[in-house]
Parts: C-alpha cells; sequence; structure tokens
C-alpha cells in the first residue's frame, strides 16, 4: 500500500501565489498614457504662450494697432503650433482640421484689438 499524500495547504485569497505571479501591465497601455500626459502638457503649455501673447497686446497702447495685431497673429500661429504638437504626440498627421482650433487665441485677440 502507498503511503497518502497530504493534501497542499490552502493558500488565502488575497495574498499573491509566487507559483503564479499577476501578469505586469501591458507596456502598450503604458505608453498610451505618456502619451495623453505628454500631449496634455505640451498643448496647454504652448497655449499658455499663446494666449499670454494676445493678453499682452491686449494691454498694449492703444496707438500701437500694427503691434497689437502682429502679437495676435503671433499668438494664432503659436496656437496652432501647440495642436500640431499635440497631434504628432500622438503619432497623428499635423495637417488636420484640428488646427483651426489653435487659431482661436489669436482671433479673439484681433477681435478685441480691433474693437
Amino acid at each position: 500500500m502507498s503511503t497518502p499524500t497530504p493534501p497542499a495547504p490552502r493558500r488565502a485569497r488575497h495574498l499573491i501565489d509566487p507559483a503564479n505571479p499577476p501578469a505586469p501591465p501591458s507596456s502598450r497601455s503604458l505608453t498610451n498614457v505618456q502619451q495623453w500626459v505628454m500631449s496634455v502638457l505640451a498643448v496647454t503649455t504652448i497655449m499658455h504662450l499663446s494666449v499670454g501673447l494676445v493678453i499682452s497686446a491686449f494691454f498694449l497702447d492703444d496707438s500701437e494697432v500694427s503691434a497689437r495685431v502682429g502679437l495676435s497673429v503671433i499668438g494664432a500661429a503659436f496656437g496652432v503650433v501647440a495642436v500640431a504638437a499635440g497631434l504628432a504626440i500622438h503619432r497623428r498627421s499635423p495637417l488636420s482640421p484640428w488646427l483651426l482650433l489653435g487659431t482661436l487665441p489669436g482671433v479673439v485677440g484681433l477681435v478685441l484689438v480691433l474693437a
């Protein structure tokens, strides 16, 4: 007769089983999160620069209309760069209708400056 083998000790459910470790998070989801964080940081930073230029144009002397318009146009250009940077970080074509969204600070600035 063979001797019976004792049953394996039962492991509590809340403990990690060293024989079957949990799967590490996929690198794809980590890359996706990194892309979103980087694009949000880049777009918000460049948009702050764009809006700052438009605000500075608003506070220039009223007699310097060309300088006010110039700063608003530069603000619009930086807004377009911000949107293009966000698209490029996500590996999408920077030439997109979304670029029109980047001109919004400059257009608002022109309306305020020329009013």
